[in-house]
């Protein structure tokens, strides 16, 4: 019974010392005598040699590098910039990983964000303050993923993504930015202002000059409907007299005394001879003497 139970447990060591299980999120390297002996990528229940042989694990997951604190960068002006990113990044070759950073993830990590950060230096020294905000954000994490994945591959790992989260001005700095910005906005607003009065000048210049061309074109053409009913009054006028010399006078008169005595309050001092008096005078078509 103890021999039986002897067996058992050397054959329960045994097989923890030559099986080994590879999780789905993970890499194996299986090491002999400390030289990579093979890289298992699939999961499953996995043999190795006892005692000269060994594995290590490795995430095929993606990871993230987030920095604890934004990074400093200086614009083409020149002005200070404070950066907070993120970099997502995994293992595609281990062993290529594991040859040129001994598979420890913390020396992966400390490459990748020197190469990452020397990239974002030279993007942000190439644009202005205004770019790097807004302008060309996209097109800085593009370049930037592009970049520094060439380099990452170089150590067997696979940038997936960068991402600036935040890009900030200093303290120091974003007064004077701001008060710049209001100055750049009063002077294009007072520029509109300017081309607005111009404009407003313009428009109230033209409708006076179409207000003068008006009232003079309806002033002539008045002049012109005066003449042509003056013209017209006369030709009456003259044919009446034609007609009846005597009662031309007569109705001519009766308009005078209608014109000069339109109220009661009026008075007209003329000798009695006078001309305006002589149908007055008359009864019967006969003067009195």
């Amino acid at each position: 019974m103890n021999l039986v139970a002897f067996l058992l447990v050397g054959l329960g060591v045994l097989a923890s010392m030559t099986l080994f299980v590879v999780d789905q999120r993970k890499f194996a390297i299986v090491f002999q005598l400390g030289e990579v002996k093979e890289v298992i990528s699939e999961p499953g229940l996995k043999i190795k040699f006892p005692v000269i042989q060994n594995v290590r694990y490795f995430d095929k997951r993606i990871l993230t590098i987030d920095t604890p604190e934004p990074e400093r960068f200086i614009t083409a002006e020149k002005q200070n910039v404070l950066v907070d990113h993120f970099v997502k990044w995994r293992i595609v070759d281990p062993r290529l990983y594991y040859e040129s950073v001994a598979g420890d993830e913390i020396r992966a990590r400390t490459r990748l964000l020197q190469t990452v950060n020397s990239g974002l230096r030279e993007e942000f020294g190439r644009r202005t303050v205004p770019e790097v905000v807004s302008g060309e954000r996209d097109r800085i994490m593009d370049n930037m993923r592009v970049r520094a994945d060439q380099d990452a591959r170089q150590i067997g790992v696979q940038i997936v993504d960068v991402r600036l989260k935040r890009v900030d001005l200093p303290t120091e700095v974003s007064e004077s930015v701001y008060r710049r910005m209001e100055a750049e906005r009063k002077r294009v607003a007072n520029e509109l202002r300017s081309e607005g009065g111009a404009i407003a000048e313009q428009i109230r210049a033209d409708a006076d000059r179409q207000r003068e061309v008006l009232i003079a074109e309806a002033y002539r053409e008045a002049q012109i409907i005066k003449g042509e009913g003056d013209a017209k009054a006369t030709a009456i006028y003259a044919a009446a007299y034609e007609k009846d010399a005597e009662f031309y006078s007569f109705y001519r008169s009766l308009e005078a005394y209608r014109e000069s005595f339109a109220s009661k309050s009026d008075v007209m001092v003329l000798d009695p001879g006078s001309d305006l008096f002589k149908f007055m005078t008359k009864s019967g078509g006969v003067a009195k003497k």
